[in-house]
């Protein structure tokens, strides 16, 4: 997959409007395959934090085996498929590796990966000195991995981990 620099930029209030559009459009195009719920995830989730400006988007579903024909669905619907971490999720992005607006996230839902996701965002959210925190580490990593998104990811979980253990 290509690598594009990183760039974060301030919030912008139009995500979560941005958010509920796709997902309307998803719960449309997936209907019955969803199960628990369409969550806006990520940075761009929390109202005041500096984010790379791609809408995170995650989908409930009952397990990756029985998702597996939404593969085809959402590349026809126009989401780029890529088997990054096929153990525990399918991840598109859309409109192209390239360019990305969006990033979507089937993964079982209630699964670990599911919970994990949910109380990061949930403490961002709750506790805004931990979201600059986060805000300052994520302009920190951006500057010293420019292009390299896995270790700019990678080198998030240090922190995330953090969060997640004292909640």
């Amino acid at each position: 997959m290509s690598e594009a620099k990183i760039i974060i930029e301030d919030y912008n209030p139009l995500w979560p409007k941005i958010f509920e559009q796709e997902k309307a459009q998803l719960t449309y195009l997936l209907g019955n395959n969803i199960k628990g719920a369409i969550e806006h995830v990520g940075s761009t989730s929390v109202k005041g934090l500096a984010a790379k400006p791609i809408i995170d988007i995650m989908i409930g579903v009952k397990s990756l085996e029985s998702s597996l024909h939404l593969i085809t669905t959402l590349t026809d619907y126009g989401y780029c498929y890529y088997p990054y971490k096929p153990e525990v999720m399918h991840w598109f992005c859309k409109p192209s590796p390239e360019v990305r607006t969006h990033h979507l996230h089937l993964v079982p839902y209630l699964s670990p990966l599911w919970h994990e996701r949910i109380k990061f965002r949930d403490a961002l959210r709750k506790n805004l000195v931990l979201a600059e925190q986060y805000q300052t580490l994520k302009y920190q990593l951006a500057e010293q991995s420019a292009v390299d998104r896995e270790q700019y990811t990678q080198r998030k979980w240090p922190f995330i981990e953090k969060v997640l253990m004292s909640q």
